[in-house]
């Protein structure tokens, strides 16, 4: 199996590819960091993988596309959509500048890797589109705007992909895990509620990967706390949402 993985220099992106790395796959990791993607490559080949390894910044739109275009030129399995960023919690007004570097990592760059890859995808009549989103993305706190909005975004993408592709054999899959011990989570400085290592998030992910599931949240049990807040009356719900963010310090 081909399985390209976006943002495979660390956090999940690095233990997904670390997973997949075995004599059966042949993987493409793409990241921004050559040191750090080095390693991973490095690693991945000792366990018996080929390995193609592509230094990129998925916020080179151009950069992207040419990638997408060159990654067709074989057939493609799976691709692992991981990559993204957070510009952390907190109060007051998102820069500008912070807000549009996150979607542009976190959503728009999803768009110019995929624009080529699609068409190759419908023609093999066949492939997986597996998106990385988040929790985040169903109850966005009055601290992390920008990351829920970039997230919610990759869902309602992710869902009009799926409708569009499932006639022609493609299945797109969304994955959204709560909070999962990796580079971006060590930086808040509050207590993250049903913290989950590594090693537990990705065998979720992976399980749910195979299992081919289109939609899957977890923890469950964070999952449908969110649920039944959203159930809420407003009222309420904002009581709540003042109460989490007393407790973060925001």
């Amino acid at each position: 199996m081909r399985i390209v993985i976006t943002g495979a220099s660390s956090g999940l992106g690095e233990a997904l590819a670390l997973h997949y790395a075995t004599q059966e796959n042949q993987l493409v990791l793409i990241a921004r960091r050559e040191d750090r993607l080095a390693d991973v490559v490095i690693r991945c080949r000792d366990k018996g993988s080929e390995v193609e390894m592509i230094v990129a910044d998925v916020n080179d739109f151009e950069r992207m596309r040419e990638i997408g275009t060159d990654l067709c030129a074989k057939p493609i399995d799976r691709i692992i959509l991981n990559a993204g960023v957070s510009v952390g919690h907190s109060g007051g007004v998102t820069p500008f500048e912070d807000f549009y570097r996150l979607f542009q990592t976190n959503f728009l760059s999803v768009h110019a890797l995929l624009e080529p890859i699609i068409p190759k995808l419908i023609e093999q009549k066949s492939g997986e589109i597996v998106f990385i989103s988040s929790l985040a993305s169903h109850l966005t706190m009055p601290t992390s705007i920008a990351y829920s909005s970039s997230k919610r975004a990759i869902n309602a993408y992710a869902e009009g992909l799926y409708f569009q592709l499932k006639p022609h054999g493609i299945t797109v899959m969304t994955i959204m895990p709560g909070f999962i011990d990796s580079e971006m989570t060590q930086k808040n400085r509050f207590k993250m509620p049903f913290l989950m290592n590594t090693e537990d998030g990705v065998a979720r992910i992976t399980h749910a990967i195979k299992r081919k599931k289109i939609r899957y949240a977890f923890p469950f049990r964070f999952y449908l706390m969110i649920r039944i807040v959203s159930l809420f009356p407003q009222s309420l719900r904002d009581k709540i949402v003042n109460f989490t963010n007393f407790k973060k310090g925001a």
